[in-house]
């Protein structure tokens, strides 16, 4: 069970040298705050991880060449099929080298054929049979890589999808790898990042359930990362959804149930109301050494009124419950409750 304690705020230093009392005085009229302190706990019955779900086949098409974008006559929601053009850029130099090539490519074959007729007739030497040769070859090479940087001012689909994201428009000068369209394919993916404890025991083709927005379904998983992140420690899941995907969309939030084998794994729970949000990051307030002082953690997903700690805190530190306006630094002393 969680212990209680009472937390009565002191008087700044400031004020507390003008009393009477000395620095050490403290506000009568202070309201107590609950101290709970950090025990571990069964992780509960239904254990839960945040999740998000993702579409299973996804795309970003760029380009490798800088040019002027010509047309994209596609937007968000769009239903494209394989191959279809997408976006298209201006390509009149590419034409213009194209025709060069082409012309400089039939002046070399002519070339090397009047030198091999040359040769036959022992009118010209091997060599310059070879030069001939070799001047064909270098056409026939420029000529092909100018269809080839053709190609790329025709952006396809490369599967049949939905356009997720326009990303340009008619006039814009796009760079070599700059996305142009995101392009999605119907089957979703539910994707998570898991600790070794919650990792533990899940195997690629196993079936586990997972909640968004209200709705159940089922999911099978597909990738495990064999190790952990090397910054968070933490391994990336990839569950293909199998059950319950009608109307759902890619980028929604959802919660992955894991496996009963890991129920019992123990860890540390925090009333919700000892939380503190600053910005993005997200943190409690512990006592110790007679001050208030704030520690990020990280947690997990919440269950009821409590929360579990994922990092940031061990057992048997005293967290403030509700703690205001409290600051970094602030006094606090801690007396027992009843």
């Amino acid at each position: 069970m969680i212990a209680n304690l009472v937390v009565l705020p002191s008087l700044l230093l400031a004020l507390a040298a003008a009393g009477d009392g000395g620095p050490g005085a403290q506000r009568k009229d202070a309201a107590p705050v609950r101290v709970h302190l950090v025990k571990d706990e069964p992780a509960g019955a239904a254990p839960w991880v945040a999740a998000s779900l993702a579409a299973a086949r996804r795309a970003t098409l760029s380009t490798r060449l800088s040019a002027t974008v010509r047309a994209v006559s596609l937007y968000e929601g769009a239903r494209v099929k394989p191959g279809e053009v997408l976006v298209l850029l201006v390509d009149d130099d590419l034409r213009a080298q194209l025709a060069a090539g082409e012309t400089a490519l039939t002046t070399a074959r002519a070339q090397e054929e009047r030198f091999r007729q040359l040769r036959a007739e022992r009118a010209a030497t091997p060599v310059e049979l070879e030069q001939a040769e070799a001047q064909r070859a270098q056409a026939e090479a420029a000529v092909a890589a100018s269809r080839a940087n053709l190609a790329y001012t025709e952006i396809r689909a490369p599967f049949a999808g939905t356009v997720q994201a326009r990303r340009v428009n008619a006039g814009d000068l796009v760079g070599p790898g700059q996305p142009l369209l995101d392009v999605e394919a119907g089957d979703l993916e539910l994707q998570a990042s898991l600790s070794e404890s919650e990792a533990q025991g899940l195997r690629i083709g196993e079936e586990l359930r997972f909640e968004t927005s209200g709705q159940l379904g089922q999911v099978r998983i597909t990738g495990l990362a064999p190790g952990g992140d090397p910054l968070s420690h933490r391994r990336f899941l990839r569950a293909r959804v199998t059950k319950g995907g009608e109307g759902l969309r890619s980028g929604s939030f959802a919660r992955l149930e894991l496996p009963a084998a890991v129920v019992e794994r123990r860890e540390p729970w925090l009333p919700r109301s000892a939380v503190v949000e600053r910005g993005d990051l997200t943190g409690v307030f512990v006592a110790e050494g007679g001050r208030a002082h704030l520690r990020w953690v990280s947690l997990g997903e919440p269950s009821g009124d409590r929360v579990p700690v994922r990092a940031g805190l061990k057992p048997g530190e005293p967290v403030i419950d509700a703690p205001g306006a409290l600051r970094d630094g602030e006094p606090v002393e801690v007396a027992h409750g009843d």
